[in-house]
C-alpha cells in the first residue's frame, strides 16, 4: 500500500514509517522538519504543516491511507476534513491511553488517582476521540497506546497483548509498551483491518 504518515518525524510517526517500509508498503513521510523523518528508499520524506487543511490534503491525494501520529494540537475536524479532501477512505490515528477506563470501569482521566498536572496535555486526545466516534464517512481507527509508551527494543508479537476499552496491565498492574511494538501493532491493523470505526488499545 501507498501510505502517508503524518509526524513522521516523532517517536511514533518514525517507528511507523520504519515498519510500514520494513514490510514493503511505499510511505509518504509528513513532519514540519522532513529532514528528521527516517530515511529509507521506500520512505518519501515531504515538508507539511498539518494545521494547513489545503496543503495536507494536497499531499495525502492519492494514497491508499493516513496514519496519523500527530500531537492532538489538530483536532479530529481538521484532520478529518483533510482527508475527506484528498478523497482518501481509511485513517488511523495514533491515540492517547487517558480515555481508557481502568478496571473499576472508570475512565482514567477522571480517576482519582489521574495527575492534574498531565490533564491539560491528554484532553485534546479524548476530545479527538470523542469527534472521531461520530464520523460515518472515513473508515477510522483509533489506537491508543499503554499508559507508559518508551523507545525500545522491537520485540514482536506474542510479547504483547491488545484490548478494546480497558487499559491492559502486566501482572505488577503495569502498562508500558515500546514504541517499536506499537509500530507493529500499527501496521497489523492496517493490513488486517480488525478495529474498523473502533479503538483499540495494547501493552506488554
Amino acid at each position: 500500500m501507498h501510505v502517508a504518515v503524518l509526524g513522521a518525524s516523532g517517536k511514533g510517526g518514525s517507528e511507523i514509517a520504519k515498519e510500514l517500509a520494513r514490510r514493503g508498503h511505499t510511505v509518504l513521510g509528513l513532519a514540519r522538519k522532513p529532514e528528521a523523518i527516517p530515511q529509507d528508499p521506500a520512505i518519501t520524506a515531504k515538508a507539511c504543516d498539518a494545521h494547513d487543511g489545503e496543503a495536507l490534503a494536497e499531499a495525502i491525494k492519492g494514497v491508499d491511507a493516513v496514519i496519523s501520529a500527530l500531537h492532538f494540537d489538530v483536532t479530529a475536524e481538521e484532520l478529518l476534513g483533510a482527508v475527506k479532501k484528498a478523497g482518501v477512505n481509511r485513517l488511523l490515528v495514533m491515540g492517547g491511553a487517558a480515555s481508557l477506563k481502568g478496571a473499576d470501569g472508570v475512565r482514567l482521566y477522571d480517576s482519582p488517582t489521574f495527575p492534574e498536572e498531565i490533564k491539560p496535555y491528554v484532553i485534546g486526545g479524548i476530545h479527538f476521540l470523542d469527534a472521531i466516534r461520530e464520523e460515518k464517512d472515513v473508515d477510522w481507527t483509533f489506537f491508543s497506546p499503554a499508559m507508559l509508551i518508551f523507545v525500545g527494543e522491537r520485540k514482536g508479537p506474542g510479547s504483547y497483548r491488545l484490548g478494546t476499552e480497558e487499559l491492559v496491565v502486566d501482572a505488577d498492574g503495569e502498562s508500558k509498551i515500546s514504541y517499536a511494538d506499537y509500530a507493529i501493532a500499527m501496521v497489523d491493523e492496517l493490513e488486517q483491518h480488525n478495529h474498523s470505526r473502533s479503538r483499540f488499545t495494547i501493552a506488554y
